[in-house]
């Protein structure tokens, strides 16, 4: 049966392959095996190429993050300059009301430019909430590197050493990153 089959399909087969050249039709094992190799070669390179392409697709993806991330920051921290500019300016300000004596704030005549300073204070202190600005919290904590200098040991019987008790200028920090440590005098073991 399987001849007859094989027979009737001959003539079905070889109107098939009319026009294939003769070297193409050679149905041979080694031919067959060279095929087989050039496909699983071609098989090879393609899924090779496919990684290429997802590998190239992540990087591409990465380096967009990236430049997000880097562009988001430049926003958050594009005043970074001028906040510590400004900085002086609040330092400033706020020696100038310390220094005002209590008689000349009780006075009539300054009482009015004593108050518009103190609201300018006020403002200053709003703009740099609003900007994301935050005073760091110095006396009475300990020693944190990351945010406090210290410029003096002073020697204390009261105080453990290493907790700030004296503040010669305010730290700030804007969003996450500091933006001027905090000049601090830290307690050390009386002698």
């Amino acid at each position: 049966m399987t001849k007859k089959k094989s027979a009737a399909a001959d003539p079905a087969v070889e109107q098939e392959l009319e026009g294939v050249p003769e070297h193409m039709k050679d149905d041979t094992p080694e031919a067959t095996d060279a095929v087989d190799a050039k496909i699983a070669a071609l098989e090879e390179a393609l899924a090779a190429a496919q990684q290429d392409v997802l590998y190239a697709q992540a990087e591409t993806q990465n380096v967009r993050r990236r430049m997000e991330k880097e562009a988001q920051d430049a926003r958050a921290y594009a005043a970074t300059g001028f906040a510590r500019d400004v900085l002086s300016v609040s330092d400033n300000l706020s020696r100038a009301l310390e220094a005002i004596p209590s008689e000349m704030r009780e006075s009539e005549a300054m009482k009015p430019l004593v108050i518009g300073l103190e609201a300018t204070g006020r403002e200053l202190d709003s703009v740099f909430a609003k900007n994301g600005i935050t005073r760091i919290a110095a006396m009475g904590m300990p020693l944190d590197p990351n945010q406090h200098q210290a410029m003096v040991e002073i020697p204390s019987t009261d105080v453990a050493p290493g907790i700030i008790v004296a503040e010669m200028q305010a730290g700030y920090m804007i969003k996450d990153r500091l933006l001027r440590p905090a000049l601090v005098g830290v307690a050390k073991a009386a002698e």
